[in-house]
């Protein structure tokens, strides 16, 4: 298990501004000290021990259907959204796991309010939903380029900072529904440094079997770096709430990152007591006969 100490550093309390300068993007409580192999080694027993968990508690969840769980994944380019996702949830039963990837959304979306599409994409009671970016992109990309903001038709007003702040207390009802009609709700902000990132479209451009990974697009998004940082830092603070929190989990290193996400993920499907379901008296008495029966064919 995870220290409670290293738990807390990532998770942002309610009400907090923040500032992500002052986050980690290598290790939640400063620099590393001592072998870093033997941190990476017990961080790859953590997410082992984890994924084993995470399989049981999500035949639990499936068959308690009671609750569902959404996970939000958001990051800048080239954080390792998917892979933390392919590797957190590698041991989960497909048919019991949805994972939706929000691009640049499509004139039926753009006809629906910006929570529409992510609405409809919800997971249902017993399994697991999973966003690759989300409703955020309305606060985030639409931030960055409010000229984008054109392309939806939206009623007259001014977009300035109560604009903002209406969308993030529409998420914030959003999220708080969902909690109260049983679906746990994790969001994720994986901290990439912008030298991490350098590095990484670099391995992408170097590596002809990795040139798919990479679009021209990245690296202009890439100059928009500290309004990017800006945009989160607020939408984040205004967003993280005791029935939907926000973590900002290091990605600097990717060990650090999944080992991170499995344990949040499994402490929090411990904490919905999942059970079993109780079967009656009069459904026992049947089962019994059927077990009967085939004993005697």
């Amino acid at each position: 298990m995870i220290d409670k100490k290293i738990l807390k550093a990532v998770r942002v309390e309610p009400c907090r501004k923040i500032r992500l300068k002052d986050y980690d993007t290598r290790w939640p409580l400063g620099e590393l000290k001592g072998d870093i192999e033997q941190y990476k080694a017990r961080a790859e027993e953590i997410l082992k021990d984890n994924l084993e968990q995470l399989a049981k508690h999500q035949e639990l969840l499936y068959a308690d259907d009671r609750h569902s769980l959404l996970i939000v994944f958001q990051a800048m380019d080239a954080a390792g959204k998917d892979g933390t996702i392919k590797h957190v949830m590698s041991g989960v039963n497909p048919q019991g796991c949805q994972v939706f990837s929000f691009k640049r959304p499509s004139a039926e979306e753009l006809d629906h309010t910006f929570l529409w599409r992510c609405m409809r994409a919800l997971p249902e009671r017993g399994r697991i939903g999973i966003f690759n970016r989300s409703h955020y992109e309305d606060v985030l990309v639409t931030r960055v380029h409010p000229e984008l903001l054109e392309l939806q038709p939206l009623p007259d007003g001014k977009r300035g900072s109560g604009f903002w702040n209406d969308r993030y207390e529409d998420i914030n009802a959003f999220e708080q529904h969902l909690a109260r009609n049983g679906t746990a709700v994790l969001k994720f902000f994986l901290h990439l440094s912008k030298d991490e990132q350098k590095k990484r479209f670099l391995d992408r451009l170097r590596e002809p079997d990795k040139h798919w990974k990479f679009s021209l697009g990245d690296l202009v998004e890439r100059e928009y770096w500290d309004d990017y940082q800006t945009a989160y830092e607020q939408a984040i603070a205004a967003t993280s709430t005791d029935w939907a929190p926000w973590h900002i989990v290091p990605a600097d290193h990717k060990w650090v990152c999944r080992a991170l996400v499995a344990e949040i993920i499994c402490r929090t499907l411990d904490k919905l007591k999942l059970r079993y379901p109780e079967v009656a008296e009069q459904d026992r008495q049947s089962l019994k006969e059927a077990q009967r029966q085939l004993e005697n064919e």
